[in-house]
């Protein structure tokens, strides 16, 4: 069996994925700056600081396939996003290729196309258009992960991440909401499909209301089994708690897009 190491053991998706990859990579390294409070006596466990190559580069010894979940998570003070987003990322993919690694999968996300307005259906071939420092640092993730796929030959499979979780928290969640084992599939196919050699998909699971394209995933075999109208009433309701914001209402990355904008708002007005 491949080893594979997994990044961001302790946050939000890497502890759900925790409980589920084991049975299907037994040999299931996991990593992150501090070991998760309730690490299993049999699980593996090396801690590592991503901004550091030297750490990178020890945890990448002997594995066969990555799939990247660290570094930060949400919308930040640009030093916090360079250290762990964009130096951690490049420490990543460069221990990666120094150590003979064969796969990545880079957790991408919708951020990094947040701009586009929500009536806007897009694909993966997009021109970027982040809605935050955040976003840039995915853009950044998937054009290093393109470059380490054609110079250097390792197979690259960059997630677009919509709203990870056991279900879609409020209006615009429905439309990208993505299930715990609709994101053990879109990994599984990028450890595991053989005609991987650089690929974007969108992270979301079978909703009705989707602004994105992921045909691309399907062709390769991607079966999602949730649906987010399964959830509509309950994201109804909590939409109605939420304050609303006029420009996060209006483009695809929601209240990313909200943060600190002080843009032209007669641009949305007209697009409206």
């Amino acid at each position: 069996m491949p080893r594979i190491l997994m990044t961001g053991a302790s946050g939000g998706i890497g502890t759900s994925l925790r409980k589920l990859l084991p049975p299907i990579y037994p040999d299931l390294l996991l990593s992150d700056v501090k070991a998760p409070g309730d690490l299993g006596k049999e699980e593996k466990f090396k801690a590592a600081e991503l901004s550091d190559l030297a750490q990178v580069e020890a945890i990448c010894e002997g594995v066969d396939g990555i799939l990247h979940f660290g570094g930060y998570s949400v919308e930040g003070p640009w030093d916090n996003i360079l250290q762990s987003n964009i130096i951690g990322c490049y420490n990543l993919f460069e221990a990666a290729r120094k150590k003979g690694v064969k796969r990545i999968v880079f957790a991408s996300s919708n951020h990094a196309v947040g701009f586009y307005p929500r009536y806007h259906r897009i694909g993966t071939d997009v021109t970027a258009r982040p809605d935050s420092r955040y976003g840039v640092s995915k853009v950044f993730g998937e054009a290093l992960g393109a470059l380490y796929a054609d110079k250097h030959g390792i197979k690259v499979t960059c997630i677009r991440i919509g709203n990870f979780g056991e279900k879609p928290l409020d209006h615009r969640r429905l439309s990208i909401w993505l299930k715990p084992e609709d994101l053990v599939q879109l990994c599984r196919i990028g450890l595991e499909h053989p005609a991987i050699h650089f690929e974007i998909f969108y992270g979301a699971s079978n909703n009705e209301r989707s602004w994105w394209d992921n045909h691309r995933a399907f062709d390769l075999g991607y079966r999602p089994i949730g649906q987010a109208e399964d959830f509509r009433e309950h994201a109804f309701a909590e939409q109605k708690k939420l304050t609303p914001d006029q420009v996060g209402d209006f483009y695809q990355g929601g209240a990313f897009c909200g943060m600190e904008f002080d843009g032209d708002m007669s641009r949305i007005i007209d697009l409206k």
